[in-house]
């Protein structure tokens, strides 16, 4: 049996460790665009903001492949795929043969659309590359600018502040984490990066850069200038899917995949942040690009390739990050429409140290935020994960000590 991967993240890596618990004979090819060896992604942050060294990136040994057997193919993206013929064509026109194929190939920045967006001194931040480029641009950076206010702007900007930069984060919604999280906790973290000397504009985008082949400042929609000599722009992920046949293998914003993993197509599977699958809390396919959730993917895409079949239950959106003083959970469909006939609860609140905000459609937990006070979280998760019906009084469910005893009649 010959097995291909497409991607040398932590879903592959996760699924060529799966394979090779039930084939040890079997070839593994796998190929990864990146050359360094298999990392953990979470902590280019840390390496930017300078609490760890670039050398603790890495999550496996340096022998990785070779104790695993796996033929690495590094430096190198997939450009096309023959389903018919069970082939993979790489970018300098090698193609490699397959029995088995693992779509892991991840996501990639969200283009930036602005002018002059090739200056020097203009970064994503996405991977070991662009943080070790980022680190020795520090030396000669005083003014950074962060576009977007999600996980990797924040983390960006804190980062940048830490390093002792003068940082504004640029926001195109109105608050940060807005695809987390609802108004009121947003608002409250506005204010803590705010009271922390960020400086932060919301309601705005960038249109263009100026600078002499270097950065030198960017442009707003509404025409205000920004002196800034280093950007780091995270503005999301989209999935790295376009070399798929969409004739062979269903598309939609990732790769559909059913409850084996498995895409349409037949000895084809996809895992990581390539996937679309079940979301279990809005109870529809979703992509949920999150690091544990694509090790979950891969080691379970990597039993079923190797002929073990193992159903994945779905996935749910989480996150766990302090934000200075604050400490902040969001799961699952925190921030629904007022269209989607959810109930919101709601305790705490600005200027009471604490937020809490739960989310239930027809009885069942769907989506929670919490700011401080964040101990439930697991029982919280657990009652989404398992669907189990919530039937208790507001003030009940909103208690400090509210655990599973309280569902029990």
């Amino acid at each position: 049996m010959k097995y291909v991967i497409l991607g040398n993240g932590i879903a592959g890596v996760c699924a060529a460790e799966a394979i090779r618990t039930l084939d040890l004979e079997g070839e593994i090819v796998m190929v990864g665009d990146e050359r360094f060896p298999p990392y953990s992604r979470p902590m280019i942050s840390y390496v930017l903001d300078g609490s760890e060294p670039h050398d603790k990136l890495p999550i496996r040994p340096a022998d990785f492949y070779e104790s695993m057997k796996i033929k690495p193919v590094l430096g190198q993206r997939a450009v096309s795929l023959d389903v018919e013929n069970r082939r993979v064509q790489l970018v300098d026109s090698t193609c490699i043969g397959y029995d088995r194929l693992l779509i892991a190939t991840g996501a990639d920045p969200r283009p930036l659309r602005a002018a002059n967006r090739d200056l020097g001194g203009i970064f994503y931040l996405r991977t070991e590359s662009h943080v070790r480029q980022q680190v020795a641009a520090l030396s000669t950076a005083r003014r950074a600018l962060v576009l977007g206010g999600g996980l990797v702007g924040l983390k960006a900007a804190y980062a940048l502040l830490k390093r002792g930069l003068e940082v504004t984060l640029l926001i195109t919604s109105g608050y940060p984490l807005s695809l987390q999280m609802d108004e009121i906790a947003g608002k409250m973290v506005l204010d803590e990066l705010l009271r922390r000397g960020l400086r932060v504009l919301v309601g705005r985008s960038v249109r263009a850069f100026e600078g002499n082949g270097v950065v030198q400042a960017a442009v707003t929609d509404t025409g205000s200038r920004l002196p800034c000599d280093m950007v780091i722009i995270g503005k999301g992920v989209l999935p790295s899917r376009d070399f798929i046949p969409r004739q062979h293998i269903h598309v939609d914003l990732g790769v559909v995949v059913d409850d084996h993993l498995q895409t349409s197509a037949a000895g084809i599977y996809a895992a990581g942040d390539v996937a679309e699958s079940v979301d279990i809390s809005r109870g529809c396919r979703w992509v949920n690009a999150l690091w544990p959730e694509a090790a979950v993917q891969g080691r379970i895409a990597g039993l079923n390739l190797a002929g073990r079949p193992v159903v994945y239950p779905g996935s749910m959106s989480r996150n766990v990050l302090r934000v200075y003083d604050l400490d902040v959970l969001t799961l699952g469909h925190a921030n629904p429409g007022p269209e989607e006939g959810c109930r919101i609860v709601r305790s705490g609140g600005p200027g009471k140290g604490r937020y809490r905000s739960l989310v239930l459609k027809d009885d069942i937990l769907v989506g929670a935020v919490l700011i401080n006070q964040v101990e439930q979280g697991g029982v919280l998760r657990a009652l989404m994960e398992n669907r189990v019906p919530i039937r208790l009084s507001t003030s009940r469910l909103m208690a400090p000590d509210f655990n599973f005893a309280c569902l029990l009649p």
